[in-house]
């Protein structure tokens, strides 16, 4: 296993290879859709956007989790956060 990357060199990994765009905030940038999302959506359509949050800090994740019944019961789904 290789030694854990800061978070610059893990997001521009997975920017360069097309798995994430970005880091943009939800509230003043909008979520970053396509037109034909936007159209789907508009259409009554229900696309699923899958969002990753950031956090600045362990104490944001801890309210934001406290807040959130989806980031935890999701993370619970994916295996997240158990010592296996």
């Amino acid at each position: 296993m290789t030694a854990p990357a800061d978070f610059e060199t893990w997001l521009r990994h997975g920017y360069e290879q097309g798995w994430c765009g970005p880091p943009v905030c939800s509230i003043h940038d909008g979520v970053p859709t396509s037109e034909a999302e936007d159209i789907d959506y508009d259409d009554g359509g229900e696309p699923c956007l899958h969002i990753i949050r950031l956090y600045e800090d362990s104490e944001t994740k801890a309210a934001v989790e406290a807040n959130h019944s989806p980031s935890q019961w999701r993370a619970t789904n994916r295996g997240l956060g158990r010592d296996d």
